[in-house]
């Protein structure tokens, strides 16, 4: 089993670019249709571009994940894929810990994820919780799902701070 060493030249860890929507697609659709997570339309990937993180490997991408913020308070992990070869490498625990830093960044003190595959999430610190916990904004997005309304996704969260939205101070 290769191990995955970020250090190595060989792997970058960075934002996604619009030249790599189709490649992000192609590495999400193969799970929608085995039911693993849902689809994404590339419309839908170019407007939510600057959500996602991808690795590359030799220009190949590998994995994405991506942060879409669904509140002033809140944010959802979604559409974390890892080719299938580079699955159980640890992939998914560092693009998962790059997004729980990015949110701490924006100020944002709630995580959440709608998955199939809870007991990884629970290992990175994760709850699993009631979909009805979830502030009714998270499901605007879930009207456009085919499984509406009868998800049978898990809803898991991670509070990232004391419960209340982290303070900045204001750039005059």
């Amino acid at each position: 089993m290769k191990k995955l060493n970020l250090i190595n030249e060989n792997y970058i860890i960075r934002k996604a670019y619009i030249n790599d929507i189709k490649s992000i697609q192609s590495l999400i659709n193969p799970f929608a249709k085995n039911n693993e997570m849902l689809p994404r339309s590339l419309n839908d990937l170019i407007e939510n571009l600057r959500d996602f993180i991808i690795i590359e490997e030799n220009n190949k991408i590998i994995a994405c994940g991506a942060l879409h913020l669904t509140w002033i308070d809140i944010a959802e992990v979604r559409s974390l894929a890892i080719r299938k070869e580079y699955q159980k490498l640890g992939i998914g625990s560092i693009i998962v810990n790059k997004l729980i830093e990015e949110a701490k960044k924006l100020g944002i003190y709630k995580l959440f994820a709608l998955t199939y595959k809870p007991e990884f999430f629970k290992k990175l610190g994760f709850k699993i919780i009631s979909k009805d916990d979830l502030p009714k904004k998270v499901w605007t997005d879930c009207i456009k799902c085919p499984k509406f309304p009868d998800c049978d996704e898990i809803a898991v969260q991670l509070i990232l701070a004391n419960g209340k939205p982290a303070n900045k101070k204001k750039v005059n």
